[in-house]
């Protein structure tokens, strides 16, 4: 599958459903319960966002989707089937790039190939995904000769290698300084179109969630629930000053808890 293939369904993503979904960590011989009876249907292809305070059960919800933890109560399924193990059709990105120190952007991206055993009939994918991510002149360099934002293009783009149907992003860019993060959502954006996954982001940036998202769903603090539900109606590219979003983006602050006038 290229990944400039256009949004078609199911070819290039997935559906994820989570129905009632409850999870609980043991702690020092107690049980803390992250998520209560979270249902969330999410269509092939669909970007959604996630926000909520911080540790409500965000994260939880994307290694529940990745295939890392199973939930105490309720189901996670891609396209109806139960989620039961990691899948190189769905991969998690998380707010630190996590490259090996020791192997170049090339090796680092090939990282995932390899551990499939297909390196050889998939090699040429690299050079394609690090050319879309814009770090084909940069593939013989190591992580600490990378900016923040080049580091982060290339995680991405070692999860892109894998030709993803679901891509779960934890905040992807939330060590990044501004100018660098509104680059990076412009450039997920663009991969998200070209390549047709579906995308579920959780981030504590309400606008980066509707300058990027179809849908922004609300969580409540721990244990989390879903508390709103908002569509995003207007068309990429969206503009920050737009009154329809500046509605939008107090009508989720206030959702959150928090005064308008921030």
């Amino acid at each position: 599958m290229s990944l400039a293939l256009a949004k078609t369904g199911s070819s290039a993503s997935i559906a994820l459903d989570v129905e009632g979904v409850s999870h609980r960590y043991g702690l020092d011989g107690k049980e803390l319960q992250v998520l209560d009876n979270v249902s969330l249907a999410i269509e092939p292809g669909e970007f959604v966002a996630l926000l909520g305070p911080s540790g409500c059960g965000k994260s939880t919800l994307l290694r529940l989707a990745a295939g890392l933890e199973t939930p105490t109560a309720g189901k996670v399924l891609e396209d109806g089937r139960p989620i039961t193990a990691p899948n190189p059709d769905r991969i998690l990105v998380f707010q630190d790039p996590t490259l090996f120190p020791l192997r170049t952007v090339r090796a680092n991206v090939a990282t995932g190939l390899e551990a499939r055993g297909i390196i050889r009939e998939r090699e040429h994918r690299i050079g394609e995904v690090l050319k879309l991510v814009k770090l084909e002149s940069f593939a013989d360099f190591y992580p600490h000769q990378l900016s923040g934002g080049m580091a982060q293009r290339a995680a991405l783009a070692r999860a892109l290698v894998n030709d993803p149907k679901l891509l779960l992003l934890d905040e992807p860019f939330g060590k990044l300084d501004s100018l660098t993060r509104l680059r990076m959502q412009n450039e997920l954006l663009d991969l998200w179109k070209n390549a047709g996954f579906t995308a579920l982001l959780v981030t504590h940036d309400v606008e980066e969630a509707l300058l990027l998202a179809d849908r922004v769903v609300v969580l409540s603090d721990r244990p989390a629930s879903i508390v709103a539900e908002v569509r995003v109606g207007q068309p990429h590219p969206r503009r920050r000053d737009d009154a329809d979003l500046v509605a939008l983006r107090r009508s989720l602050l206030e959702k959150l808890g928090i005064s308008d006038d921030v």
